[in-house]
């Protein structure tokens, strides 16, 4: 079996890809399962039952009329026996995908691609000429698979939407992604969440959206940084005065503090186009809220708002429920978990409900529930103001007195991992994503 790799294979001319129309019916394909034995024989390959299995279930599918399929291998099924897909296995993959007309998602996260897998990867995006979505999440990429992956979509024209979570391709691998941007006219949406970027690529990428008109959603979530002068948000912040296609953009664990929510702030007074804002897992306390809890007052794209796993208290859920309450009509969703906040701040939210007929997700958990929270969100949802689905709260009763319950919603929930039972992309668990869609397959 031929492996890779040199870095140059890649770099000369990529075909141009071009989508089916839609109105053409697919031809009769090979039966994927029977492919995939007859190579794996023919190339001394050992034969992955988990592999085999899914695309029995492929086959089926296909057989009963369906067109565009994603084709689900991730590594972290609990549903089924799982054999996780290495580099070699995704050669085979890619050799019975590369023109499969049906295919049009592929689902390998968490797996053992390597820069092995990547090349191939890399291959399948220049030959496939359905692939629309592709999710690479941890798969241990490294820097060099990273950029063969970017390079192989200079010229690709198909694929919208591009996970790379978790592969560690490190400053390099970033500066290729960002270099990408500048050519690249199709993908609407990147995630490139715990890749260890480094300061230099996070700057390249803010500097790069400036002048791309194509992507719509971003995750540059938990990059590499260092110092405490929050330099993330200045170039960010620039970025969202300029930018005006970008949609959903996640900053998690950047180390925002009230500068740094300042900054993006004074930003979001100009920007028009940003429904979705992930600033969750960073330092910003009820001072920083004071900005925000302003820009929403003249706001009026701003959707979506994840401040979980801040520390904005009491003062700071104030600052946010009298705007909500008197100013705001354009916000849906807002997640306050784990932010310290106690049964003043928690009830001031929940009394903004029953005035802005807009806002129609909280997510409150981890917080201080005092008996006044508890009876107040209780009321919300027997009242239905508040839908048991747009809450990760659930009231219940014990000797007269009321408690909330935790439940499995939120804007992310299944992010990383998927549940044992029932959907993984649930409108209820992952609602930010159905509240603000971008992209395909999230």
């Amino acid at each position: 079996m031929p492996l890779p790799f040199h870095k140059t294979d890649l770099h000369g001319p990529l075909c141009c890809l071009a989508p089916r129309p839609i109105h053409a019916a697919p031809e009769p394909f090979d039966s994927l399962q029977e492919h995939y034995n007859n190579l794996c024989m023919e190339k001394s390959q050992k034969i992955n039952p988990f592999i085999l299995h899914i695309l029995q279930e492929v086959d089926e599918e296909i057989k009963n009329g369906l067109e565009r399929i994603t084709l689900n291998i991730a590594g972290n099924s609990r549903l089924t026996p799982v054999e996780r897909v290495t580099g070699e296995d995704f050669w085979i993959l890619y050799r019975i995908l590369k023109k499969n007309p049906y295919i049009t998602g592929l689902d390998v996260r968490y797996n053992l691609l390597s820069d092995v897998g990547a090349y191939y990867a890399a291959r399948l995006l220049q030959k496939q000429p359905y692939l629309i979505y592709l999710n690479l999440m941890f798969n241990d990429i490294g820097p060099e698979g990273g950029e063969l992956i970017a390079k192989a979509l200079h010229k690709n024209k198909i694929l919208k939407h591009l996970k790379m979570t978790g592969n560690k391709i490190e400053n390099k691998g970033g500066m290729c992604f960002a270099a990408m941007l500048q050519i690249n006219s199709s993908l609407e949406k990147l995630d490139l969440g715990d890749c260890d970027l480094g300061m230099q690529s996070v700057i390249a990428f803010a500097t790069v959206l400036t002048q791309n008109q194509t992507i719509k959603g971003i995750n540059l979530n938990r990059p590499l940084l260092y110092g405490e002068q929050e330099e993330s948000t200045v170039h960010l912040g620039h970025m969202l005065k300029e930018n005006h296609c970008l949609v959903e953009l996640h900053m998690c664990k950047h180390q925002i503090k009230t500068d740094g929510i300042r900054q993006l702030c004074d930003a979001l007074y100009l920007n028009r186009s940003l429904r979705y804002l992930d600033v969750s897992c960073n330092k910003i306390t009820h001072d920083g809220m004071v900005y925000l809890a302003d820009v929403l007052k003249s706001n009026t794209t701003l959707e979506v708002i994840d401040l979980s796993f801040n520390r904005i208290e009491n003062a700071g859920a104030n600052y946010l429920s009298e705007t909500l309450a008197s100013h705001n009509r354009s916000l849906k969703a807002l997640s306050v978990v784990s932010n310290n906040i106690e049964g003043e701040g928690l009830v001031a939210l929940s009394q903004s409900m029953k005035t802005n007929p807009t806002f129609s997700n909280i997510y409150i958990w981890g917080n201080k529930f005092d008996e006044a929270t508890c009876v107040a969100y209780s009321d919300l949802i027997q009242t239905g103001r508040l839908k048991p689905d747009n809450t990760d709260v659930e009231p219940f009763v014990v000797d007269g007195r009321v408690y909330l319950a935790e439940v499995s919603n939120g804007l992310k929930k299944h992010y990383y991992w998927t549940p044992t039972y029932g959907g993984a992309c649930s409108d209820s668990s992952n609602a930010g994503f159905t509240l603000v869609p971008v992209g395909q397959n999230l």
